[in-house]
């Protein structure tokens, strides 16, 4: 029935716009007064991933953080969650994503921990404390940096540019913190979310500390977890998604992948785990690929899966900044690369600086991850280059920095 509705309004955009609008206003009125009837709670921290799609990223590891310090004993912890029983927590409560628990916690927590931008009616009062984490360091260009066309528009909601800048000076208004895990990216933040410096905490990102105080044993669970041949070198395949490509869902987006020509020609020596973005709804033809591909699911935690991977191959995805921290080879699939950086994002830094080779063609991608030594070995100044530049700050205690800065 809401498939239907969608689907319906769609057709209509003018339509869709308004109700989407009308909605977003009621909620912001509802939010703006009732949230003055809950009295705030000093010991109280509210956690949200990605608008409630997942237990990951920046906020998990902060909240692990505080778990194990005994200072926080006697504090309470909220999750949001779209489907909150996913989801079962060593300590604390899960409420649903836009429930009426949801937004009296808002209302009530201290401390809100969010790695994405919040909706416009989720007001903070003056004696709560927002940490924004953010999720990524930017290869692609964010919010006021973005250059393309005057008459462009973004997300499904097609808003303007002007629109669009908007949503993120509302969120940078209520901001006490925002977490920035190498001077880089605090110059792209201050650059694309007009955030003042001085709200800045660079710290490195704690959803990281775990690429580097992870142990073999560690590995070796995850492995048997996710069913890996241990025989095998492990591939992970974690494309972005496309801001132009989407459906009454969502954002749908299919890369140029073969996974069965794949597993002709790297079938005997390698397993590929394939990660999609959050963002999107569809999913790749999985028939007969059960014994070469693991299809993970896009609200997954991919901390683990770098873990066990040898390998990784990525387009526009920050992911690689991360993955950087391992010393792992990383290859370039950008099978769009002209249509990406012209008419959808466009990018911070020169991609042919990038750890890695750029490659457009799939078979030449399959060609270098079969002499992928030699690809190594070309690349092996420029990846030092870049990790002196990225990874300075993730020594493993970010998450302790940033717990100490935040709640001292």
């Amino acid at each position: 029935m809401k498939s239907a509705i969608l689907k319906l309004l769609k057709k209509h955009p003018k339509v869709f716009k308004f109700v989407k609008r009308s909605i977003t206003k009621v909620k912001r009125f509802a939010f703006k007064h009732f949230r003055q009837l809950v009295p705030v709670d000093d010991k109280m921290v509210i956690f949200d991933s990605f608008l409630g799609k997942g237990y990951s990223c920046n906020p998990r590891a902060i909240y692990e953080e505080m778990l194990s310090q005994e200072k926080f004993n006697d504090w309470k912890f909220i999750w949001v969650m779209r489907k909150p029983s996913s989801l079962q927590l060593d300590r604390g409560e899960v409420v649903r994503y836009n429930s009426l628990k949801h937004f009296y916690y808002l209302a009530k927590s201290k401390y809100w921990i969010f790695n994405s931008k919040t909706p416009s009616y989720m007001y903070k009062k003056s004696n709560q404390i927002y940490l924004q984490t953010w999720h990524g360091t930017p290869l692609k260009k964010l919010a006021r940096d973005i250059e393309i066309g005057e008459n462009a528009t973004f997300y499904r909601t097609q808003m303007s540019k002007d629109d669009m800048v908007k949503t993120y000076d509302q969120d940078v208004e209520k901001y006490n913190y925002l977490i920035s895990p190498n001077e880089y990216s605090t110059d792209k933040f201050i650059s694309a979310f007009g955030v003042g410096r001085d709200k800045i905490i660079e710290t490195g990102y704690p959803r990281n500390d775990i690429l580097t105080n992870y142990d073999k044993e560690l590995v070796e669970s995850i492995k048997d977890n996710l069913g890996i041949d241990k025989s095998k070198k492990v591939i992970l395949y974690a494309p972005t998604w496309r801001d132009n490509i989407y459906d009454v869902k969502g954002y749908s987006f299919t890369p140029k992948v073969d996974f069965k020509k794949w597993r002709e020609v790297l079938g005997d020596d390698y397993f590929v785990i394939y990660k999609p973005h959050y963002l999107i709804v569809n999913n790749i033809d999985q028939e007969g690929l059960e014994d070469f591909v693991y299809f993970s699911k896009a609200t997954d935690s991919i901390n683990e899966l770098y873990l066990v991977s040898d390998l990784l191959i990525t387009d526009y995805s920050s992911v690689f900044f991360d993955y950087s921290i391992l010393r792992r080879p990383m290859l370039f699939y950008m099978f769009d690369l002209d249509d990406y950086d012209e008419n959808i994002r466009g990018f911070y830094i020169d991609i042919n600086d990038l750890p890695g080779p750029i490659i457009q063609d799939e078979d030449v991608l399959l060609s270098n991850i079969k002499d992928l030594d030699t690809v190594v070995n070309d690349y092996k100044i420029k990846y030092e280059r870049f990790t002196r530049q990225i990874c300075s700050l993730e020594d493993g205690h970010a998450s302790e920095r940033v717990v100490d800065l935040v709640f001292e």
